[in-house]
């Protein structure tokens, strides 16, 4: 049985763990706002663009582009959006559950080719399939404290020119929308090709008004598509870190809670086994007293 000393000693453990989950909640909390601002205000852009280019593509069927063009299927690659650190839950699990699923079970014969080529963005995504997956083609850590457009420019055009180059001919992107604090989506959404429609449906009507495209529209859909690949990257890899840091926070407000009532719960164990030795305490000196008086 545990002595006073040692449930007081767990107490004081758990106040520290709770004062740690707190903070960590605040500071997930603050992070957060300025995370929300910016998926928020990238959404619009990447929406318009989308919509901008599947109404070119439905006026101009024959574009030529190659990015555009499904092809037979020979080797894939796999580009997955985990967090660089853990404390959020089941977050990273899901998305790498969702990736080994999609390994073993929709392209095991790629895996048995040695066809499947597999991009980690995140240091959990890194470190769970480096060492339990042969073809880890890149691995980017640490880039959620200072994340730039660049990047998701850079990673793109390495894999534009892969597939344009025929060593790819696919690109899923596997990751987590930001819905609310509380909820994300894990999304598998293809990149390359691109396909017709991409994002939200309008409710409004679209303009049926004939415009004159200047040059062509060819050569406006060919400058679109590499813009929107880098878009979609770039929004998915906001949409991450806000859906990331909302999972913290939830996940370390869950923890302070459940410290609360661990603490609680030991309080009340401490007190009885206090009033325990009391009660033995008394006992034993009115048995010494009615000793002494036989």
């Amino acid at each position: 049985m545990a002595t006073l000393r040692d449930i007081k000693r767990r107490i004081t453990g758990v106040k520290n763990t709770q004062q740690i989950t707190k903070a960590m909640k605040m500071v997930s909390a603050a992070r957060l706002r300025r995370a929300q601002e910016n998926i928020i205000n990238a959404r619009p852009y990447a929406q318009k663009l989308s919509k901008v280019l599947s109404d070119l593509l439905a006026t101009e069927t024959n574009t030529g582009n190659p990015l555009l063009t499904e092809r037979k299927v020979e080797r894939i690659a796999l580009v997955m959006v985990t967090s660089d650190r853990g404390l959020c839950g089941s977050f990273n699990m899901n998305i790498i559950r969702t990736v080994e699923n999609l390994i073993k079970d929709d392209y095991s014969s790629f895996v048995t080719d040695k066809n499947l080529d597999l991009y980690c963005i995140g240091k959990k995504g890194v470190d769970y399939f480096n060492s339990r997956f042969n073809n880890v083609v890149e691995k980017h850590s640490g880039i959620f404290h200072d994340l730039n457009f660049e990047f998701a420019s850079g990673l793109v055009k390495k894999l534009t020119n892969r597939y344009l180059n025929g060593e790819i001919d696919k690109v899923i992107l596997v990751y987590n929308k930001f819905l609310s604090v509380i909820q994300q989506d894990l999304r598998q959404d293809q990149m390359i090709p691109v396909k017709p429609f991409i994002g939200e449906p309008e409710n409004e009507k679209s303009n049926e008004s004939e415009f004159i495209f200047e040059p062509n529209k060819i050569d406006i859909i060919d400058s679109l598509v590499p813009r929107h690949l880098a878009t979609q990257l770039w929004t998915a890899l906001l949409d991450s870190y806000a859906a990331e840091l909302g999972a913290r926070m939830t996940a370390m407000d869950m923890a302070t809670e459940n410290a609360k009532e661990l603490i609680r719960t030991l309080q009340i164990t401490y007190n009885k086994e206090r009033q325990a030795a009391i009660t033995t305490e008394i006992l034993e000196i009115v048995s010494g007293a009615n000793a002494l008086k036989g």
